[in-house]
């Protein structure tokens, strides 16, 4: 029996440019600075319900931001949650037995989608506890069927779209206890495993996943056959933990396997396609195979042609998603005519609102493409746009506000206008300290940067002192070997370098730089050899000549093989 009612007393994002390399061997590092998700990939997609038995084995979503295959698979909020549940609500016509049962377990969730909704957080676990308690007490009395299954599985579901992902592992050992237990042929199962293996998934239990979803499509593939689409959703389960763990041509095969599923079943331009299309050119991406991944993106675009025309939001989507593909084969005038249609498109369409972070990211990763191109003064009026459009709707001293600033003020510096970089990196140091505090980590950022700013002014004293203090709120905030240290070091010696600061400790300086650099990025890392080159400089410097020739030879070898690197 699902409670409605539980038994109780009382009711109850930064985006900023990639500062890069600064001139006379300063650096400014972002390491330190809170990012929103930086993958430009941007499709509206129509989700996978979870089902198993539904006549309507598709829902609509809006639009999604990096993992599209994930959609159909995480259940780490309402959205998500609402998606899981709901299939279980098909398949009475196939079990009339199952009928009040599942009734019951609608019911549940809707009252605790509604809770959630509604931002009665703790009625909802009042709620999920009551059930619990309840079916817990079913359990060891020694009653563990179907039923049982599938109300731990709702219960978990509940738990992760609240976000006790802790109650949701010890929820999901008590379930596979019951489901190891259960026959393929029961009702259900198929639906309760597909959850398990997409909560797996979101704990990071690949393994655990991976079976369940394994058991799911054996079990549907017995039942309707290798060729049914309902084995589309664990199948685009188990792709997203293949990929999620490294296994990269396997998972390519999924994907591969759910696009023929789908071409069969729905046709060739059917806008379900879009999922695994997306899947699989992300996954070519990611390994470095960008003429490869342009394939898919572009069966991707024409679908949204054709769905939606050339002046919809969705298809402005979709060609930004095009856009990101050219620019990683190095077609960048094409990448950047495709970023400016799809931001018409979608700003003339008024598919989103002009503060909505995806327009934002949209606008900021076109600003950094054209900086690449040397187009910094378009780049520049994207910048300064975002600045106005946040301004206007946040306030002049939201923390948005301040990213803008900095990548204005990094827009500047690429430019050497190093006084109007300095007014908009100090106003931004203004409105962080407002909002973090003086001593958080993030502020270590743009007070790097303006240290940058200052010695190309040629104001060393004033840069070194914003060095140190910077790199004195990184040693607190993470260890002292740890590569956000080594960055403001590494800033600060440069500075201290032109201040004539002895050479003995600056040499010290760069050891401590080295070491920490060599940890994280191995002996071989470009950073590692740059450093290294200024250690050869100190030791020479000092006479040290005994030591100069092992870091040479190194150096030497170093050397070559960055350059053939670079030729491959």
């Amino acid at each position: 029996m699902i409670l409605l009612e539980p038994f109780r007393m009382s009711k109850v994002c930064l985006h900023h440019i990639q500062s890069g390399h600064f001139h006379k061997g300063l650096t400014c590092f972002s390491g330190c600075l809170p990012k929103k998700n930086s993958s430009i990939f941007m499709v509206p997609v129509r989700a996978f319900a979870l089902c198993c038995y539904a006549s309507r084995t598709f829902a609509s979503v809006g639009s999604l931001d990096t993992d599209v295959a994930g959609q159909e698979s995480h259940v780490s909020n309402s959205n998500n949650f609402q998606r899981s549940v709901t299939s279980f609500q098909h398949s009475s016509d196939k079990l009339d037995g199952m009928k009040d049962f599942e009734r019951e377990l609608q019911e549940l969730f809707d009252e605790v989608k509604m809770m959630i909704m509604m931002g009665n957080q703790n009625d909802a676990i009042d709620l999920l506890q009551a059930n619990y308690e309840a079916v817990k007490e079913r359990m060891n009395a020694g009653v563990r069927g179907i039923e049982e299954a599938a109300t731990v599985d709702i219960i978990a579901l509940g738990y992760m779209a609240i976000g006790d992902l802790k109650f949701v592992n010890s929820l999901l050992d008590m379930l596979n206890e019951v489901v190891d237990s259960l026959k393929d042929d029961e009702p259900l199962l198929d639906s309760v495993l597909v959850h398990m293996g997409s909560m797996y998934s979101t704990l990071g239990k690949f393994e655990k996943s991976m079976s369940a979803y394994r058991r799911a499509i054996g079990n549907m593939e017995n039942i309707y056959g290798k060729n049914s689409v309902f084995l589309i959703t664990p199948i685009l389960g188990m792709a997203k933990v293949l990929s999620s763990i490294g296994r990269t041509s396997k998972a390519v095969e999924f994907y591969h396997r759910a696009i023929s599923l789908l071409e069969s079943s729905r046709g060739a331009e059917s806008e379900d396609l879009v999922i695994p299309l997306f899947g699989v050119g992300s996954l070519l991406l990611k390994e470095g195979k960008p003429v490869e991944a342009e394939s898919p993106f572009l069966r991707i675009f024409n679908i949204y042609k054709k769905l939606y025309g050339e002046n919809d939001g969705r298809f402005g989507l979709a060609m930004c998603s095009l856009a990101h593909v050219k620019c990683a084969v190095g077609d960048a005038n094409e990448a950047i005519s495709l970023y400016r249609r799809a931001l018409q498109v979608i700003t003339t369409s008024n598919y989103m609102a002009l503060d909505d972070s995806i327009i934002e990211k949209m606008r900021i990763d076109l600003a950094e493409l054209l900086h690449a191109v040397g187009r910094g003064k378009e780049g520049r009026e994207l910048l300064e746009q975002c600045l106005m459009i946040t301004e206007k709707y946040k306030g002049k001293e939201d923390p948005s506000s301040a990213t803008h600033l900095i990548n204005l003020a990094t827009s500047h510096s690429r430019s050497k206008n190093y006084v109007e970089a300095e007014r908009l990196l100090r106003t931004s140091l203004e409105i962080m300290g407002k909002t973090v505090g003086p001593d958080d980590q993030s502020i270590t950022f743009p007070m790097l940067h303006l240290a940058v700013t200052l010695y190309h002014l040629k104001r060393d004293e004033e840069a070194e002192q914003l060095a140190l203090e910077a790199l004195h709120i990184r040693e607190k905030a993470f260890e002292k070997d740890s590569l956000p240290v080594a960055e403001a070091l590494d800033c600060l010696v440069s500075i201290q370098t032109r201040l004539k600061k002895d050479d003995e400790e600056l040499l010290e300086q760069l050891k401590r730089v080295l070491s920490i650099q060599e940890k994280e990025f191995g002996p071989e890392g470009e950073e590692v050899m740059i450093t290294l080159k200024k250690v050869v400089f100190y030791l020479d410097k000092l006479g040290r000549k005994n030591e100069i020739f092992p870091l040479q030879k190194r150096l030497s070898a170093l050397g070559m093989k960055f350059k053939q690197r670079i030729q491959h």
